[in-house]
């Protein structure tokens, strides 16, 4: 059975003095936390702060995240991080297609399904995000949304889809402190674990996260689904003990 992943995505929050404070809390009590099991830890940085960061889990067994990456190899995009620049400090995973990504910066499923193939090339493994608003989950849309989403990705990497995480983020879930029962979340999951299993043999590789608001109250049984294979974390990643309490709770 595959280790869970518990990844922390700062989104735009840090200081140099801050993600110090944060990444020894986090080092502190990581032993503690697994308590002699095992579980994945990422922190997904803001791309100033990777340097950084980069040298502060050096040997602490938490890996270094990126929170995009871009479509484009190089060349005269200006902003742009390339999945080579990542890979030049050590970055393990690149989040590609985040909801805020997608509604404040336009990015459609083939831009995403770009993205991950270039974080896939360099060696880098994309947590590709997919959900749905909370007007079409009353719409009935759920199913339809989520597959559309991931059908991009898997079109556009073939036989490397296997090599991705998978992160089910219902919009209406991020930020607003709602979260998915852990029945609606489990059903999601099933949804796409059904869909890699038809696109790879492979499909058993593949950590499907939950990233809708888990928090330290209702990791545990989130995580308990049968198909929920980590979380992708937001605000709690910003607090070492409820970050440590939901790694625990991922330890097996």
């Amino acid at each position: 059975m595959k280790q869970k992943l518990i990844a922390g995505n700062w989104k735009m929050n840090g200081s140099l003095a801050a993600n110090e404070a944060l990444v020894h809390g986090v080092q502190q009590g990581l032993a503690q936390a697994l308590g002699g099991k095992h579980a994945q830890v990422a922190v997904c940085v803001p791309a100033a702060y990777l340097s950084q960061v980069q040298q502060l889990v050096k040997g602490s067994g938490i890996d270094l995240g990126s929170q995009d990456v871009s479509a484009h190899e190089q060349g005269a995009y200006t902003g742009e991080i390339s999945a080579a620049m990542l890979k030049d400090f050590a970055v393990r995973y690149a989040i590609v297609g985040h909801s805020e990504r997608r509604q404040y910066h336009g990015e459609t499923d083939e831009q995403v399904a770009h993205k991950a193939q270039h974080a896939l090339s360099a060696g880098i493994t994309p947590i590709v995000c997919v959900g749905e608003t909370l007007a079409e989950r009353e719409a009935g849309k759920t199913e339809e949304v989520v597959k559309r989403q991931l059908a991009a990705v898997i079109h556009t990497n073939g036989h490397c889809i296997s090599e991705i995480v998978v992160a089910y983020e219902p919009v209406w879930a991020i930020g607003t402190g709602k979260t998915a029962s852990p029945e609606q979340a489990q059903a999601v999951h099933a949804v796409l674990r059904a869909q890699l299993k038809a696109a790879t043999e492979h499909s058993e590789r593949v950590h499907i996260l939950y990233g809708g608001s888990m928090n330290a109250a209702n990791a545990t049984e989130l995580l308990a689904q049968p198909d929920i294979d980590g979380g992708l974390i937001g605000g709690a990643a910003l607090k070492p003990a409820d970050f440590l309490t939901i790694i625990a709770a991922a330890a097996r």
